[in-house]
């Protein structure tokens, strides 16, 4: 069963996610989703996932300077 991990981000721009797009696609398995609503006022990242946690999420985008907080 697959779980949803929300974020809120920095992320504003499609510049922006070409940049995160090889390590997301590095954090998750061909079978994980993943995509940002850059409509939604907090620039949403949502994940579903079987495995990833929340943490490896934010370790990463903190790491390249993004700001990410999940959502509950």
């Amino acid at each position: 069963m697959k779980n949803v991990l929300v974020f809120k981000t920095s992320v504003n721009e499609e510049l922006d996610i070409n940049k995160l797009r090889p390590v997301l696609n590095a954090l998750t398995p061909p079978t994980d989703l993943w995509n940002f609503d850059l409509e939604d006022c907090d620039n949403i990242l949502r994940i579903e996932t079987q495995h990833l946690r929340a943490t490896a999420v934010l370790d990463s985008l903190h790491s390249l300077g993004y700001l990410c907080e999940e959502l509950h």
